[in-house]
């Protein structure tokens, strides 16, 4: 079976989305690809649209799980799902993953690594992405919480470690 890695992240219109943080989000897609897993994302713009992208330039298979109806989604996804539930279709991505990847983020992505953590889905944090993921991956607020994300600084690491978890958890 593919593991599915699911990509939280900012829609397109976040002021932390610069060059920097689209190409972690582009990078991490073409590493799901290369070891063959599964994307899944919200399906839209921003760091869900360059995940996609990146998934795509390597052959990858896309999964985007969209607020609304699948016509919005970006021209990088193979397989839209409209489900008309706002942002509750974050409920769905989480639980349709095995391990959740957070790139920057707003409201939505804090709502993902939220029930990913209360459903117990490992969620990995990239530190060096700004945003939510770069927020909660310092120590001062990680210290408040008995269950914490995973924290790295690159891509390599996050789909490295997505990988192993799964490995992990299957056994």
């Amino acid at each position: 079976m593919k593991k599915i890695i699911a990509v939280c992240g900012s829609n397109a219109g976040d002021k932390n989305l610069n060059k920097e943080v689209l190409e972690i989000a582009e990078r991490v897609g073409e590493l799901i690809a290369e070891k063959g897993g599964i994307l899944i994302c919200g399906g839209l713009g921003g760091i869900m649209e360059a995940v996609a992208k990146g998934a795509k330039k390597k052959g990858g298979i896309t999964v985007g799980i969209l607020p609304y109806d699948k016509s919005k989604a970006n021209k990088y996804i193979d397989i839209p799902l409209g489900t008309n539930l706002g942002f509750y279709r974050n409920y769905v991505i989480v639980n349709s993953a095995d391990v959740i990847i957070g790139i920057c983020g707003r409201w939505g992505t804090l709502s993902e690594i939220s029930i990913a953590i209360a459903v117990a889905k490992p969620v990995i944090l990239i530190s060096t992405s700004k945003g939510i993921s770069e927020l909660f991956s310092k120590e001062e607020i990680l210290e408040y919480f008995e269950e914490k994300p995973y924290i790295v600084n690159s891509p390599e690491e996050a789909v490295e470690l997505a990988f192993k978890i799964k490995e992990i958890n299957q056994n």
